[in-house]
């Protein structure tokens, strides 16, 4: 929720007038529950949609960051108060901790999923091999975008102004203000 690609997005979300909710997972910062691999964190993703619209009554754009992506998507791409969905840093290839199972996500519900889509990478990161990633863009239906920055890690360290941009560009282009 604090770091800088989620601050970064949801900056160039706000730009166009987007209200945003960052918010962290269960068992996360100083939430309540436990970590429930990825299973609850998707009831998590749709009471924050849930919430968003009751606020404000607005065509909701999906943004998630890595793990958000993950689960994030899988809450969203159904959801007809959603038009877009955007996904930074997507964990197509994730590593866990010695002590973890090992983490496993699948993104076949996007195959016919017919919103905007973006996939925002950088080239070095860890967890979304380009060459994974490009397959996952490669099966799903259009629209989608998939903005490789080079020299970007994980974190986008040193690019996030290039991160931004390519929000701020497929909003304009794909989604509309």
């Amino acid at each position: 929720m604090h770091n800088k690609v989620v601050f970064h997005t949801m900056k160039a979300l706000n730009s166009f007038g987007y209200p945003v909710l960052r918010f962290n997972f269960r068992g996360t910062g100083l939430s309540q529950g436990e970590h429930d691999h990825g299973q609850g964190e998707v009831d998590d993703v749709r009471t924050a949609l849930d919430w968003l619209d009751a606020e404000y009554h607005l065509p909701l754009i999906f943004a998630g960051f890595s793990f958000g992506a993950a689960v994030g998507l899988r809450a969203s791409y159904a959801d007809d108060r959603v038009g877009a969905l955007l996904a930074a840093g997507m964990p197509v290839a994730p590593v866990a901790a010695d002590t973890e199972e090992p983490r496993v996500y699948t993104f076949e519900f996007l195959e016919d999923c017919v919103k905007p889509k973006l996939f925002i990478s950088g080239a070095r990161d860890q967890f979304g091999p380009r060459a994974k990633l490009e397959a996952l863009v490669a099966s799903i239906s259009e629209p989608k975008k998939l903005v490789v920055i080079e020299g970007a890690d994980h974190f986008f360290e040193g690019r996030l102004r290039e991160l931004r941009e390519a929000i701020e560009a497929w909003v304009k282009d794909s989604v509309g203000s």
